[in-house]
């Protein structure tokens, strides 16, 4: 059966064909643009117009191309479309926009052209794309993790305040925050700068007397190229007159203070750690644990202890297993809340040590304080770290980063700690 057959057989089921995936794949397979006229030339049926707004990606010998469709299809539906390569003719087709041309040929700058097809031939060519030219380019996984928040500030009178939540982590190896789906890993390009910023932990909230405490505040955000991860939600102030809500973040912050049912910050945007535990009417002297990347934090219910932070969770992106992302501890009268695991700082007992802030470069949650007027703990600063095959190129870490790589089999790991600045491999 000729090709012009096959277009006419697939015309008489015109009401399918937008949806047909083995339409799809048919025209894929067709060089469309040497198909002839099939219909009589005095029929009412004539070509389509041109496509518009063409433009093409720029990716490892290939590029996507996108376009909008042809506005009138001559009277017969548009059976597909052609992307057309300039240097080298490559032709590739398929019934929608966008198109992915391969066979490329890396620094080589190309332009692309967008034919319209019916029973009836082919529409002219489009209006040239702007100028790409493919690179090579790396597959990265990535851990992202923000800063952790800060724990919530005591009051003298011995009411207790929330922990801090534990920075938001996004993650492709192992495991990644609030329970979700692992992500899946960037291709980048070589000889392209990425943006990289390492998190700064949240500052503890101050102590203080007659209500006058404060919240801690919020972590920082961490940034790699298209992902952030949402700083950890404050730990809420110790207060006598009022229950406090905790802070929303990648974690959120645990409640705090005293006489009022409040709910613990929330994990927002979510996906990325759990809620800080919440606050009963009635329960004094006692604080929630902020949330952790794994667990949510511990809530007061009934009595005058402070309450854990959520749990972290575990990652071998490194080649080892380490657990990243713990809630801060809440302050009690009778007893502390404990950091969560991966980093998050314990809470503060009435006339025990301070509070113990989350740990470097594992995005843990502040604990929070109690009792004579006493600040709130420090969250922990966050980390991104990067793995990529050692065959796929070399990075190079910018000015304003600080980081190191090493070697893990056929893998290269690069951990950042801190700063803001550019990466890129060639």
């Amino acid at each position: 059966m000729t090709k012009s057959r096959d277009l006419a057989n697939l015309a008489g089921s015109a009401t399918g064909l937008a949806t047909d995936s083995e339409l799809s794949a048919a025209v894929a397979g067709i060089d469309l643009t040497n198909v002839t006229r099939i219909v009589p030339t005095d029929s009412n049926i004539s070509v389509p117009n041109a496509p518009t707004s063409v433009s093409g990606t720029v990716d490892n010998a290939q590029s996507s191309v996108s376009f909008v469709a042809s506005t009138t299809n001559g009277g017969s539906t548009i059976l597909g479309y052609t992307v057309i390569s300039s240097p080298g003719n490559i032709k590739k087709s398929g019934t929608t926009s966008p198109i992915v041309i391969t066979g490329l040929t890396n620094g080589t700058a190309y332009t692309f052209t967008v034919k319209a097809h019916n029973i009836a031939g082919s529409s002219a060519a489009s209006t040239a794309s702007s100028s790409v030219t493919p690179n090579p380019s790396v597959d990265v996984n990535y851990l992202v993790l923000a800063g952790g928040g800060g724990g919530g500030g005591g009051d003298a009178v011995d009411y207790g305040a929330g922990g801090g939540g534990a920075g938001g982590l996004r993650s492709t190896v192992t495991a990644t925050g609030g329970g979700g789906s692992l992500e899946t890993a960037l291709n980048l390009l070589l000889s392209t700068n990425y943006t990289v910023t390492v998190g700064a932990g949240g500052a503890g909230g101050t102590g203080g007397s007659n209500n006058n405490s404060t919240d801690g505040t919020q972590g920082v955000n961490s940034v790699f190229s298209t992902i952030t991860s949402t700083g950890g939600g404050f730990g809420a102030k110790a207060r006598n007159t009022a229950g406090q809500t905790g802070g929303a973040g990648g974690s959120g912050g645990g409640a705090g203070g005293r006489g009022s049912s409040v709910s613990g910050g929330a994990a927002s945007p979510a996906g990325q750690g759990f809620a800080g535990g919440s606050f009963t009417t009635g329960v004094s002297n006692a604080g929630a644990g902020g949330g952790g990347a794994g667990a949510v934090g511990g809530s007061v219910t009934a009595d005058n202890n402070g309450r854990n932070g959520g749990s972290g969770i575990s990652s071998s992106i490194t080649g080892t297993s380490v657990t990243y992302g713990g809630g801060g501890g809440g302050a009690g009268f009778i007893t502390k809340g404990l950091g969560g695991a991966g980093g998050g700082g314990d809470g503060k007992v009435d006339g025990g040590a301070a509070p113990v802030a989350g740990t470097a470069n594992l995005g843990g949650g502040g604990g929070a304080s109690t009792g004579s007027p006493t600040n709130g703990a420090s969250g922990g600063s966050g980390v991104v770290i990067l793995r990529y095959l050692t065959s796929q190129g070399t990075i190079t870490i910018g000015a304003g980063l600080t980081g190191s790589t090493a070697t893990d089999g056929s893998y290269k790991v690069t951990t950042l700690t801190a700063g803001t600045g550019n990466v890129s491999w060639a």
